[in-house]
C-alpha cells in the first residue's frame, strides 16, 4: 500500500512540474541567467590561451547557470509580496497562484543541488565555494537585507550579479587572477546604471511597496546624474583589458563605441521630455553588456584563427 502510495505522489509531482514548466523556468528568471552564463563564458575563454578544456567548460556553465536559477528562484519566493503589488512583477508565477512557495522552494534546492554537486564532483572546489557565496550573496544577503535596507543596495549587492566571469576563470584553471577580478570589475561598475535606469522607470512602483531605490530615497535627478558617473566610469573601466594586453585593438574599438553608445543614452535622460528614455537605456544596457564580452571574445580568439589558417 505504501509502495502505491509514494508511486502516486511521484506521478503527481511529476505530472505537476510537465503542466507548469514554464511557470518553473520563469521564475529561474531564464533570460538573465542566460547573460550570466555568456559573461562566465568569456572568463573561461580569456583564461585559456586556446581552445576550452571539454569537461571544465560544459559542467561549469552548466552548475553556475543551475546556481543562478536557484538563486533567482529564491528571490521569486522572498520578493512575492511586494512583486503581487508591484505593476512589473504582479504576473509572476507566484503572485498569480501558479506555483506555491513550497514547490518554488523544493524547486530552489533541488537546482542549488544539483548545481553544486556539478561543481564539486565534475569542475573544482574553488569554483563550488566561490558559487555557492554568490548565491547566497544574492538570493540572501541582497533579496532579504540589502534591498529593503539602503538606497545603495544594487551597488553592494551588485557584487553577486558579477561574480560569473570570475566564476568561469575560476572553473578552467582553478584559480583566481587580477584579469579575471576586472571581468568582475566591468559587470559590477555597470549595474548601477543599468538598474537605476529601470528603476526610474518603474519608481513608482518601489515606492508603493517601500524598497529605497535611489531614484525613490534621493530624486529622480539625483540618480540621472549617479547613472552618468556611473557610465563614464565603465567606459573607462572597460578599456583597461586592452591596456594591460589582455585584449586587443579589435575589442577597444569595440569597447569605445559601445561606451559611446551607453554615454548617450544616459546623457539623453537629462531630459525630462524623453520619458521612455530611462527604459530604453535599461535595454541598452543589457545589449551592451553582451556585445562587450561577445567582441572580447571575438577579439581573444581572432589571432588564434589567423595562426592556424597561416
Amino acid at each position: 500500500m505504501k509502495i502505491s502510495t509514494d508511486i502516486k505522489a511521484s506521478d503527481g509531482l511529476l505530472s505537476h512540474a510537465v503542466a507548469h514548466w514554464r511557470d518553473y523556468l520563469e521564475i529561474t528568471k531564464p533570460k538573465v541567467v542566460l547573460l550570466l552564463v555568456f559573461t562566465a563564458l568569456v572568463g573561461m575563454a580569456l583564461a585559456v590561451p586556446l581552445w576550452l578544456p571539454l569537461q571544465e567548460s560544459v559542467f561549469g556553465l552548466l552548475g553556475i547557470g543551475l546556481a543562478s536559477g536557484s538563486a533567482a528562484a529564491i528571490n521569486h519566493v522572498i520578493d512575492q509580496r511586494t512583486d503581487a503589488i508591484m505593476k512589473r512583477t504582479e504576473n509572476r508565477p507566484l503572485p498569480m497562484g501558479a506555483l506555491s512557495t513550497r514547490q518554488c522552494l523544493v524547486f530552489a534546492l533541488l537546482l542549488g543541488v544539483i548545481a553544486m554537486a556539478i561543481l564539486v564532483f565534475l569542475v573544482n572546489p574553488l569554483t563550488a565555494v566561490l558559487t555557492f557565496f554568490s548565491l547566497i550573496g544574492y538570493a540572501i544577503i541582497y533579496t532579504v537585507y540589502l534591498k529593503r535596507a539602503t538606497p545603495q543596495n544594487i551597488v553592494i549587492g551588485g557584487a553577486a550579479g558579477a561574480m560569473p566571469p570570475v566564476l568561469g576563470w575560476a572553473a578552467v584553471t582553478g584559480e583566481v587572477s587580477a584579469s579575471a577580478l576586472l571581468l568582475f570589475l566591468i559587470v559590477f561598475i555597470w549595474t548601477p546604471p543599468h538598474f537605476w535606469a529601470l528603476a526610474i522607470h518603474r519608481r513608482d512602483d518601489y515606492a508603493k511597496v517601500d524598497i529605497p531605490m535611489l531614484p525613490v530615497t534621493h530624486g529622480i535627478p539625483f540618480t540621472r546624474v549617479q547613472i552618468f558617473l556611473y557610465t563614464v566610469l565603465l567606459v573607462v573601466i572597460s578599456i583597461f583589458p586592452y591596456l594591460i594586453h589582455m585584449s586587443g585593438l579589435l575589442y577597444l574599438g569595440g569597447a569605445l563605441i559601445l561606451g559611446a553608445m551607453f554615454l548617450y543614452h544616459a546623457w539623453k535622460m537629462f531630459d525630462d521630455k524623453a520619458t521612455s528614455q530611462p527604459i530604453k537605456t535599461f535595454v541598452f544596457s543589457i545589449n551592451y553588456l553582451m556585445w562587450l564580452f561577445g567582441i572580447m571574445l571575438v577579439d581573444h580568439y581572432v589571432p588564434v584563427v589567423m595562426a592556424l589558417m597561416s
